[in-house]
């Protein structure tokens, strides 16, 4: 199999490395040059980067840390998710081990799915202002990549129109609707984030929502023990 360039897409096999585990070192391993996916554990969601795979794990890049989990899985763009087991860190990369050890060439290639390729998604729950035609409404996320979202808005918008989201995390974002099914939007982003950009608002958003969940607990508790 060829090496993964950056600009033909082709991959070789990669060296073997100590630190990337027992677990890695018993399989064909494979150098991915860039490959992004994402963590899940529980309700949370993590973008990545995938650098060396086999049909036993992978070593990936993060761009936050690890809660501690015990439930864990790798999902790529195309919706593929692959359970598996933290075995070991370093800095900002992580060795995971598959539960079930896979077909490398699928999760190499990602082209196994019924559906067209699309960017990678995280769940997002995170509100927003958004101005449209001099208006402005409440509206929020559901989920984002780096392209583009989608977005729940009681307003009724046109598509192709030009609408502005302002959320107290990022700098104002400008996008255009791509598609309608009332009250949820599809936007594209007129300018796109990068991963580590992608990561922090997703990271930032889930920190401000567990600290909101947690605000909300004593007073749950409070008239739950009434």
């Amino acid at each position: 199999m060829a090496q993964r360039d950056e600009l033909s897409g082709a991959y070789q096999p990669a060296e073997r490395s100590e630190t990337t585990g027992a677990h890695l070192r018993t399989a064909q391993r494979y150098a991915l040059l860039i490959r992004a996916a994402k963590l899940v554990t529980g309700d949370q969601e993590f973008p990545c980067i995938i650098r060396d795979a086999s049909s036993t794990g992978v070593k990936a890049r993060l761009f936050s840390p690890l809660p501690a989990q015990s439930d864990l899985a790798i999902e790529l763009a195309n919706g593929d998710r692959y359970p598996a087991e933290l075995v070991w860190t370093s800095d900002d990369h992580v060795g995971l081990r598959f539960v079930d050890q896979i077909a490398i060439e699928r999760l190499l290639e990602e082209t196994h799915t019924p559906f067209r390729k699309r960017p990678l998604r995280l769940k997002l729950a995170l509100g927003a202002v958004l101005h449209s035609a001099g208006e402005a409404v409440g509206a929020g996320f559901r989920n984002i990549s780096q392209q583009g979202a989608s977005i729940e808005c009681e307003k009724w918008l046109l598509v192709d129109e030009l609408v502005r989201l302002e959320t107290g995390l990022t700098p104002p974002i400008y996008a255009k609707v791509r598609w309608r099914n009332h009250p949820f939007y599809g936007l594209v982003f007129e300018q796109t984030f990068k991963l580590d950009e992608l990561a922090r608002v997703s990271g930032s958003a889930q920190s401000a929502h567990e600290a909101q969940t947690r605000s909300e607990l004593p007073a749950e508790t409070s008239l739950n023990s009434r």
